[in-house]
């Protein structure tokens, strides 16, 4: 029996499988046996791991990389031509692109690498087509844009979801506060801050055995389910920002993109036409969460074409410095800030002081 085989017939169970109290432990340690599989689906046997594939392993440059992910024949090709200028062949028929194109977009500033990625197919998880590689890549992205036809846009985005799911991707998530410690010996010691509506110690329990860990300690600050325990354990899941460009609105009328700007994460656009296209940058640069700082040298003005991107969880002004170069930190004595993060202009500051949006910096060394 295939590995496909054995997910199929545990996903059989469990829709078979009644769900209460009485039968967590028992939908709990299922769901474990699925991960483990869906590992061994996606990990090649053997130590060559097979033939590489040329042309989807793409250099990282620039300070984002964001991949176009979609069904063949939505308009990725399209759209990355018009943002980047970068021509990637564009046609009426499916799967015009078979390897990975990249292009770059500057954007206040900051450069972003934008991957236009094979079209994928239903089963990509799987192994199906090209699927497999192709996700392999959004893995890699800081950002993806799902890029769904306007006229079925619920239905493609529902199986590219499951498949980039399958693949340990979560979009628009968050890792759950979950600490999971494994140790030599006193069993599993399982606490809670929080209620939970989902797990109890039987399930948590069930899941570990079933990964054959007999001594943690797991403690859940979160109203965790089944899924975000097998997730920490796993410990190689990808919780990546997303946003949903749904293409070819200029096929529908105005009463159906009313409708469609009430999908969550979702901006309508035109790729060929280039409507509402500075939405979309906008929302790509929200996601990234960027913010920017400008250099200015000793007696001269500040640079506000050349902006260091640093992004709001890592906006110390270690992290400056190390962008612009590695030696600055041993030779840093403080700093002149001009800003919103500044108590007045300029402001001297050290090494941990906190930047904020378009603050002005002029760096001061020791002599």
């Amino acid at each position: 029996m295939t590995t496909a085989q054995k997910i199929k017939d545990i996903e059989a169970e469990m829709a078979r499988t009644q769900k209460n109290k009485s039968t967590n432990s028992h939908l709990g340690m299922l769901k474990a046996k699925i991960a483990k599989l869906k590992r061994e689906l996606l990990t090649p046997s053997g130590g060559g791991g097979g033939a590489k594939v040329e042309g989807f392993s793409v250099k990282s440059t620039g300070d984002a990389r964001i991949g176009l992910v979609g069904f063949p024949s939505v308009g990725k090709s399209t759209l990355l031509t018009k943002l980047t200028g970068t021509f990637s062949i564009a046609a009426e028929y499916e799967f015009t692109t078979l390897t990975t194109v990249p292009g770059i977009i500057r954007y206040k500033g900051a450069k972003i690498q934008l991957l236009d990625l094979p079209g994928i197919i239903e089963g990509a998880k799987d192994g199906k087509g090209r699927g497999r590689q192709v996700i392999a890549v959004a893995h890699t992205c800081d950002l993806i844009m799902i890029v769904l036809d306007a006229l079925r846009p619920m239905s493609h985005k529902r199986i590219i979801e499951k498949e980039l799911e399958g693949f340990g991707i979560r979009l628009n998530k968050k890792p759950p506060n979950i600490h999971f410690n494994r140790k030599d010996k006193g069993g599993i010691n399982y606490t809670f801050t929080v209620p939970q509506t989902h797990l109890d110690e039987k399930t948590v329990k069930a899941i570990c055995q079933e990964y054959r860990i007999s001594c943690c300690d797991v403690r859940l600050s979160c109203d965790a389910t089944a899924d975000d325990l097998i997730d920490v354990i796993e410990g190689n899941r990808a919780y990546i920002p997303c946003i949903y460009a749904l293409n070819k609105i200029d096929q529908i009328t105005v009463e159906e993109l009313d409708i469609l700007y009430r999908i969550p994460h979702c901006v309508p656009i035109s790729g060929y036409h280039m409507w509402n296209i500075d939405e979309l940058l906008e929302a790509m640069w929200n996601k990234l969460d960027f913010i920017r700082i400008y250099t200015k040298p000793r007696g001269q003005l500040p640079d506000f074409e050349d902006p260091v991107i640093l992004t709001n969880k890592n906006r110390l002004m270690t992290k400056f410095c190390d962008h612009i170069h590695r030696s600055i930190l041993s030779e840093f004595k403080y700093a002149l800030v001009w800003g919103t993060s500044a108590k007045h202009n300029p402001q001297k500051v050290g090494k941990e002081h906190i930047l904020e949006d378009e603050d002005v910096v002029q760096i001061v060394k020791n002599v």
